[in-house]
C-alpha cells in the first residue's frame, strides 16, 4: 500500500477537490508518486467528475510506468472534457513512446485540432507539438503514398478534371489541405456545388474570351492614357463602418479599378474607351440582376501589395479572371488552392470560397474581372434569383451601393 510523504497528508474532512489536486502536487513534486496516486485516488472516490485530478492521476501513473494506468486515467478524464488539449497531447505521447505509430498519429492530429498558438505554449509542451507535427507529417506521407498506390488503376481511367478532384479528396481525407465551402457575405442559394476553381470545359466561350486578350490589351493601354484617373479605390468605406481585414486597403491607390458598370448599369463612356473589352465581355452569360450585375472591370493591384482573404456576396455567379499585365511574382489562392497566372489565359472560379491575391513583384498587376452566372443553374432559376433580390431591395426600400 502507498502511504503518503510527510506533509503531503490527504485533507481528511475537505471536500475540496482543489486541496486534493495541491497535496497530490507537492507528493509528485517530492518524487512520491506512489504517495500522489494514493491522495488522488482517495479524492476521486468523492468526486469521480474532477478533470484535474484524473489528469493528474494519468501523469502521476506516467511517471511510475503505469502505462495502462495512464490511459485508463486519461479516458475518464476525457470522458469527462473530450476536447481537452493536454489530455488528448498525453494520450498521443503515450501512444508515441508504446511505439504505437497509427494510433499515436490519429491521436496527435486530435490534440492538434484542439491546441492553441505556439506562442501560448510551455517549452516542455511546444516540444510536445512540435514532435506531434512530425509524427502525423509521417504518417500522411506513407498514408499518401500508400492510397496512392492503390487508386493508381481507378485514376488512370478519370479526365483530367477528375484526378485533380480525386487528388484533393485524397489530401482532405489526409488532412493536409483544408476543407473550404461556400460563405457567400449576402445571397446563398442552395445545391450548388463548393468547387474552387472550376474545370475549363463548362466554358466553353473561355477560348474566346482569350482570343480577345491583345484587342482587351490595347483598350486598357488606351483608358491608362487617357483615363487613369477613372481607377478608383476598389475598397471605399466609410471610417466609421467595421473594416475588419480592409482597414489597410480602404480608400488606398494600392487597389484600383476602372468599373464598367456600376449597380448593373453599363457606364457608356467607360464602356465607349474600351470597345473591344466590353465586347468580349457582354459575349459571356452575365449575370444580370437589377442594380447589383453584371460587373467588369480592370483591376489594378500596386507593388508588393497583398489583398486580404475574403469571400464575395453571392454564390450564384462565378467570377471570371483574365490577365492583361502580369509581372512575375503574382499568385492568387481560392479555398486550398495555389495558382499562377500566365498572362493571356482565363479561369473562372467561386468567390464565395475564401480567397487572397498577392503581387510581390516590384510593377503593377492588371487583370480583367467579371462574373457570370453559375453554369449549375437553369435559365428559371436564373430569373427567379434576380426577382427574390429585386422584390428584396423593394420591399426594404434600398438602393445597394456599388460592390467592392
Amino acid at each position: 500500500m502507498n502511504v503518503p510523504a510527510q506533509g503531503t497528508e490527504i485533507p481528511a474532512k475537505s471536500q475540496d477537490l482543489a486541496a486534493v489536486n495541491q497535496a497530490a502536487m507537492r507528493a509528485m513534486a517530492a518524487g512520491d508518486f506512489g504517495g500522489a496516486e494514493a491522495i488522488l485516488m482517495q479524492g476521486l472516490a468523492r468526486d469521480r467528475g474532477n478533470f484535474t485530478a484524473w489528469l493528474n492521476l494519468a501523469a502521476t501513473r506516467r511517471q511510475k510506468s503505469d502505462v495502462d494506468g495512464a490511459f485508463l486515467a486519461l479516458r475518464e478524464a476525457l470522458a469527462i472534457e473530450p476536447r481537452n488539449f493536454h489530455a488528448l497531447l498525453m494520450t498521443a505521447t503515450l501512444l508515441d513512446r508504446e511505439g504505437r505509430a497509427v494510433p499515436a498519429a490519429t491521436a496527435y492530429g486530435a490534440a492538434l485540432a484542439n491546441a492553441p498558438p505556439d506562442e501560448r505554449l510551455d517549452p516542455a509542451t511546444l516540444e510536445a507539438v512540435r514532435r506531434g507535427r512530425e509524427v502525423r507529417a509521417k504518417y500522411a506521407r506513407e498514408l499518401g503514398g500508400f492510397i496512392r498506390d492503390q487508386v493508381a488503376t481507378a485514376q488512370d481511367h478519370c479526365t483530367a478534371g477528375e484526378r485533380r478532384r480525386v487528388e484533393r479528396f485524397i489530401d482532405t481525407t489526409l488532412r493536409v489541405r483544408e476543407r473550404y465551402q461556400q460563405q457567400p457575405t449576402d445571397y446563398y442559394y442552395p445545391g450548388l456545388p463548393s468547387i474552387e476553381f472550376y474545370e475549363r470545359d463548362e466554358f466553353p466561350w473561355l477560348a474566346g474570351l482569350e482570343a480577345a486578350t491583345t484587342a482587351i490589351q490595347d483598350d486598357l493601354a488606351r483608358v491608362l492614357q487617357q483615363d487613369e484617373a477613372g481607377f478608383s479605390p476598389y475598397i471605399h468605406y466609410e471610417d466609421h463602418l467595421p473594416l475588419d481585414q480592409w482597414r489597410e486597403l480602404n480608400n488606398s491607390p494600392r487597389w484600383t479599378a476602372f468599373h464598367f458598370y456600376e449597380q448593373g448599369r453599363r457606364v457608356e463612356e467607360r464602356c465607349a474607351r474600351a470597345p473591344a473589352t466590353i465586347a468580349a465581355v457582354e459575349r459571356l452569360p452575365q449575370a444580370h440582376v437589377p442594380l447589383r450585375s453584371p460587373t467588369a472591370m480592370y483591376s489594378c493591384l500596386r507593388p508588393r501589395t497583398r489583398i486580404p482573404p475574403h469571400v464575395g456576396i453571392a454564390n450564384f455567379r462565378l467570377v471570371v479572371h483574365l490577365p492583361l499585365v502580369l509581372p512575375d511574382g503574382c499568385s492568387f489562392r481560392v479555398g486550398g488552392e495555389t495558382r499562377q497566372w500566365r498572362l493571356g489565359e482565363a479561369w473562372v472560379f467561386d468567390d464565395t470560397i475564401e480567397h487572397e491575391a498577392r503581387n510581390d513583384s516590384d510593377e503593377t498587376r492588371i487583370i480583367l474581372i467579371c462574373d457570370v452566372w453559375n453554369p449549375r443553374l437553369s435559365a428559371e432559376e436564373c430569373a427567379a434569383i434576380a426577382q427574390v433580390i429585386a422584390a428584396t431591395d423593394s420591399f426594404n426600400g434600398t438602393v445597394p451601393s456599388a460592390e467592392g
